[in-house]
């Protein structure tokens, strides 16, 4: 039986990282893809579903389909409750990011989202990002390729590693030399903490009204006091692929007890 995978990504269904990955995965032996991607790009869009407004599957091949003004959980959830009836798919891949998705920057990202919508429903997921020299307009998705590849086939021929509701985050270092990457070794992480700060640029339309595009950040980022290991972003700073297990369970545990004798403070 073949081993079925849905595919994803919030860069939208022409993007070069998505089919880069749909090529690198009909490379498997005996793998059975199917896509569902939004028709626009959606990133930076969280983990959003669209309640407001119908939504409509157009077909782009075989097994292909784009999502009419979709997100990527839309594409996740309506791929399962449609698509995929009888079985789930044995394995979800959102992918592959034209950006890094690192640190905090999880909460913000569709590609993380769709993942995070496949654990929901009981589906081992993966994102995949790879670090972009945005100076590159088309990027090379070489190594991102080559490591989807090594665990898909690690997944299928064991298990996936986590429990339910954890997804694995992956980001691959950056394209600049491909040829850079060649040595570049898998390395357990966790988020990092990101450093963020406003970049929003006004403009004025012929009418004179004024309107802002929201710009983009350099990846600053610091490690965690007190954590062990290396953060996802240190280990592409070396020039590493980053692994990380993501939990969707946010609860602030420590923080609970403090929480309570704050409420019964008199």
């Amino acid at each position: 039986m073949a081993y079925k995978i849905l595919v994803t990504n919030d860069d939208g269904y022409e993007a070069k990282g998505l089919l880069s990955l749909i090529k690198a995965l009909r490379e498997l032996d005996d793998v059975e893809i199917t896509v569902v991607a939004p028709a626009s790009e959606k990133s930076a869009c969280g983990h959003s579903l669209t309640i407001i407004r119908p939504l409509r599957f157009v077909g782009v091949e075989d097994n292909f389909f784009k999502l009419d003004d979709g997100t990527p959980s839309d594409c996740v959830y309506l791929a399962l409750s449609t698509i995929f009836v009888d079985s789930k798919p044995d394995l979800l891949i959102s992918g592959i990011n034209r950006g890094s998705n690192m640190g905090e920057d999880i909460t913000y990202s569709g590609t993380a989202a769709g993942a995070m919508e496949g654990v929901l429903h009981g589906i081992a997921s993966i994102a995949i990002s790879q670090v972009m020299d945005f100076t590159n307009p088309d990027g090379d998705f070489t190594l991102a390729q080559e490591a989807i590849k090594k665990l898909v086939t690690k997944i299928r021929e064991g298990s996936f590693p986590l429990p339910e509701r954890e997804f694995l985050n992956v980001n691959i270092p950056p394209d600049i030399d491909s040829s850079d990457n060649k040595g570049a070794k898998i390395e357990v992480t966790y988020a990092g903490y990101r450093l963020y700060a406003n970049d929003s640029h006004l403009h004025r339309n012929p009418r004179g009204e004024e309107y802002y595009w929201l710009g983009t950040h350099p990846l600053n980022f610091s490690a965690r006091i007190g954590k062990e290991g290396i953060s996802d972003y240190e280990a592409i700073e070396a020039g590493n692929i980053s692994i990380t297990p993501i939990q969707l369970d946010m609860s602030a545990y420590k923080s609970m007890s403090v929480l309570k004798d704050w409420i019964e403070e008199q």
